[in-house]
């Protein structure tokens, strides 16, 4: 049998409006890193022609770096906001109990409760 638990199902400790604002806030975040990449890789096809010089390569490094951090981030934020219109926003994907509220106005895109992400980085 498929456990079909909803936001309302769990304890997070959200009020509508709290959820409106995580919503919001995800939204932001999302229009952020999208923007960022676009800078990102504007500035990456500007330097394509430069000559390849020590300074430039390792500026090239850390926008490789800046760009591949920004593109998890956006994918957390674009999960995190299907979980929302899918009903399954702030369960925890370990032990499927409730993220909590501190947790999600810290982290709005977490998949894990504190105790549950505690334990995956000990694991790393």
């Amino acid at each position: 049998m498929v456990n079909h638990e909803t936001v309302d199902d769990l304890d997070t400790g959200l009020s509508p409006e709290d959820f409106a604002a995580l919503r919001e806030n995800l939204r932001e975040q999302r229009l952020f890193r999208q923007e960022q990449l676009h800078q990102l890789s504007t500035a990456a096809a500007a330097r394509a022609d430069a000559f390849l010089d020590r300074r430039a390569a390792s500026q090239i490094e850390v926008r490789v770096k800046l760009a591949a951090s920004a593109r998890m981030v956006l994918a957390d934020v674009e999960a995190a906001l299907e979980r929302m219109d899918q009903g399954r926003y702030g369960a925890c994907h370990l032990c499927r109990g409730p993220v909590g509220r501190e947790r999600l106005t810290i982290v709005p895109q977490a998949r894990y409760c504190a105790r549950c992400q505690q334990v995956k980085e000990a694991a790393r």
